[in-house]
């Protein structure tokens, strides 16, 4: 499809501000959850951990499953209402933790958010949509640098906000949302013509189907298996960082949303930009290798870090361990046809929707149990050791993968 000509920069404007708002809202309630848990359920610090968890996997199951039925009704009824619901679900989903007066409602509000938040795959299919074939990648690349960009101002500004109450970073979380909302509402073309959409199909929504492309290629099972117990291994970031800083280092909202946008600026700089630098002059089996044994040395030195200042310390060369990712992408995209590249994404996708179920529950019980007064041991780090040895089985699942290719 040709680029539109009259509204291609403001609807790809729009769709940047969409993915960054949402990111945003993500990251600004992040510093603040693991005490406003605390102070709804009355629980401690442990106990909280696993209603968080299981708080990220309700929201990644409903997303799993209803992702692909919410891009089945974009490709019959286009992308811009499924886009407003989406933003309007993140909205409601804000309110209705500002307001909650129980965990339960905490539980009713992401599950909502996971029922309609497909809003970064339908801004995908959107650039796809408005974008001349020659300039997509370009284009999505708009969705990447929002990602970055979004974790580095939310848990700033989650940390500013959060000196004035806990619930108040949800509620400026649902104002950008419902703000984002009203925009797109005023100002989003529909960018899916009439004659390129198809009916919608209960068969094409199943999510476990885009799994079914990982099976296809026996080269690539040591890949998808690194790719997969990395993916685990990242939740030990991405759901305990919060709660092993506040039991171990005493850490405030404030430190927290700090230490996070330092965390996400370094993987702007390294993602955004030293991987299209490095991954070249190294080769993908050098930069795969070079990344998972800094995840794996990362996860160990977080595990054990004896101070705060270390976690800032060890977060300067983990970053680099994002160079294993997209080295690995690259490899497993060349073993695959041409015409079997979008399958394989969606493969990956899918890959990614599983491991965000599993990877909260895994690392937040962890937590939880080896904090708790029932603990054999008291190791509030046992995530990033867990981490740890999940890469290093990722590396020996790679190493007989590379031999075979090489062979």
């Amino acid at each position: 499809m040709e680029e539109s000509t009259g509204h291609h920069p403001k609807a790809l404007t729009f769709i940047f501000l969409t993915v960054l708002i949402d990111v945003t809202g993500l990251g600004i309630i992040i510093p603040v959850l693991p005490q406003l848990i605390q102070q709804i359920s009355h629980l401690g610090l442990s106990d909280a951990s696993k209603l968080a968890g299981l708080m990220g996997s309700s929201f990644s199951l409903m997303l799993f499953f209803f992702a692909p039925i919410m891009g089945g009704l974009s490709d019959k009824y286009g992308r811009r209402p499924v886009l407003l619901l989406s933003l309007f679900g993140f909205g409601l989903d804000y309110v209705l933790q500002g307001f909650a007066p129980s965990i339960t409602w905490l539980f009713i509000g992401r599950i909502l958010a996971g029922i309609t938040g497909s809003s970064f795959s339908t801004a995908a299919s959107y650039i796809a949509d408005v974008s001349h074939p020659d300039k997509k990648a370009q284009n999505f690349g708009l969705i990447g640098a929002a990602f970055g960009l979004g974790f580095i101002i939310g848990p700033a500004i989650g940390a500013l906000l959060g000196n004035y109450g806990l619930r108040v970073p949800f509620f400026g979380a649902a104002i950008l949302a419902l703000c984002n909302l009203t925009f797109g509402f005023f100002v989003l073309p529909e960018s899916l013509k009439p004659e390129n959409r198809r009916p919608f199909e209960w068969k094409r929504a199943n999510p476990f189907g885009t799994l079914k492309v990982l099976t296809q290629y026996p080269i690539l099972r040591g890949f998808i298996l690194t790719l997969f117990l990395v993916y685990v291994a990242h939740y030990s970031l991405q759901s305990t960082w919060s709660f092993y800083t506040m039991e171990k280092f005493h850490w405030d909202a404030k430190m927290i949303g700090i230490s996070l946008s330092v965390v996400g600026i370094m993987a702007a700089i390294v993602q955004g930009g030293m991987t299209r630098i490095l991954i070249p002059k190294l080769g993908n089996k050098k930069s795969i290798l070079i990344g998972l044994v800094l995840a794996m040395t990362g996860y160990l030195a977080f595990s054990f870090a004896p101070a705060g200042w270390y976690m800032f310390a060890i977060t300067v060369p983990f970053s680099f361990s994002g160079l294993a990712g997209p080295a690995i992408q690259g490899l497993v995209s060349n073993q695959v046809p041409r015409n079997a590249q979008g399958e394989l994404q969606g493969g990956m996708t899918g890959l990614m929707g599983v491991t965000a179920i599993i990877g909260p529950l895994m690392m937040t019980n962890l937590f939880s149990y080896f904090t708790g007064k029932s603990a054999i041991i008291y190791f509030p780090g046992i995530s990033f050791f867990v981490a740890c040895i999940l890469v290093l089985t990722g590396i020996i699942f790679v190493l007989k993968t590379l031999a075979q290719i090489e062979s």
